[in-house]
């Protein structure tokens, strides 16, 4: 091999470092979407809302209403908040997670409530960064908080009518909605 020819592709590319500030300029600020939607979620348009032009990566995850839980057959769902509380919440987590990737320039996350069928998205989470493992880490660490630390309910319909309430330890102090 010539120094002219291209190095052998080895798999895959090392990750690079978070915010590296030698290679990265310095965040100025971060945008932050954060929201709770009582209609069809936009995927492409939580995309385009964290695109920067200091970013040369998207991390993003969607939450899909899947047909089984827990060896059930599930029909539909329902998700409920806690209105004085979730909204606040979710801005709440997507400011830590900012906080914790310094390199991150945007974060959006939309979560649905109300009626919801087999196949629609219910929670769409994205940030941008200037890498890819950055972005991503940002994104699923937006997901996994959400699911820890936002007041929202899910309410399962299972095939044969039963319904089911997982996970719904509610923070309020409220009984078990089950």
């Amino acid at each position: 091999m010539s120094e002219a020819d291209p190095p052998e592709p080895t798999g895959h590319a090392p990750a690079q470092p978070a915010g590296d500030p030698t290679r990265d300029p310095p965040r100025t600020g971060v945008r932050i979407t954060a929201a709770l939607v009582d209609h069809v979620i936009d995927v492409a348009a939580a995309h385009d809302d964290v695109v920067d032009p200091e970013a040369g990566a998207v991390g993003l995850f969607t939450g899909v209403v899947r047909n089984h839980h827990d060896g059930h057959a599930v029909s539909e769902l329902t998700y409920e908040a806690w209105p004085e509380r979730a909204p606040r919440a979710l801005r709440e987590v997507a400011e830590s997670v900012t906080a914790d990737h310094p390199g991150v320039r945007a974060v959006h996350v939309v979560h649905r409530v109300g009626r919801l069928e087999v196949g629609d998205v219910s929670i769409v989470c994205a940030a941008s960064a200037p890498h890819r493992a950055e972005a991503l880490a940002a994104a699923g660490d937006l997901i996994d908080r959400v699911k820890a630390d936002v007041p929202v309910w899910k309410r399962e319909v299972h095939a044969d009518g039963a319904v089911s309430w997982p996970n719904a330890a509610r923070p309020d102090g409220g009984p078990d909605p089950s």
